[in-house]
């Protein structure tokens, strides 16, 4: 069995048979399957009118629990944006009514972000979509793979961070 990559390295082999490219065979597999990850997951969250950004900014809010508040630069470290990224992203929810900026009570300077009940909802609603969708790309994949694939990936993760 073999698939693009397969014959994309068979190419650079025949051209450029002086190079190592045992690496490709790996990182082009990634690149492909995280191009197809992300237009499955722009499907995902336009059935609840999202883009992909205002899901992280929430999700990042919810995975905190309660009282699903962080502050600024706690969601830039969740969500690895910049601070004028994430200042643009928190207005933009603001103004959509799915985020508030609180006065934080432990710095008087400081703003705490805390989704509103329709956030909170629109990001469990978004990420049931989601991980359906994700379960569905892994149809065919028994439990015992899954779990490897993942001890794979993460070392791979760990190793080029």
């Amino acid at each position: 069995m073999s698939d693009e990559v397969d014959e994309v390295v068979a190419a650079w082999s025949r051209e450029r048979g002086d190079l190592e490219l045992a690496p490709m065979h790996i990182w082009s597999r990634i690149d492909r399957l995280a191009g197809i990850l992300a237009e499955h997951r722009k499907k995902a969250f336009a059935r609840h009118r999202i883009e992909g950004w205002e899901f992280d900014v929430l999700a990042a809010l919810r995975r905190a629990g309660e009282p699903y508040r962080l502050s600024p630069g706690q969601l830039i470290r969740e969500t690895h944006v910049t601070s004028g990224t994430m200042t643009n992203r928190v207005d933009r929810l603001v103004a959509k009514g799915l985020v508030r900026r609180d006065p934080d009570p432990h710095d008087g300077r400081g703003t705490l972000v805390t989704p509103t009940r329709e956030g909170l909802a629109l990001v469990d609603a978004a990420l049931a979509t989601l991980l359906d969708m994700e379960s569905e790309m892994l149809d065919g994949w028994d439990a015992p793979d899954r779990e490897r694939l993942a001890g794979y990936l993460r070392a791979l993760l760990l190793a080029s961070d």
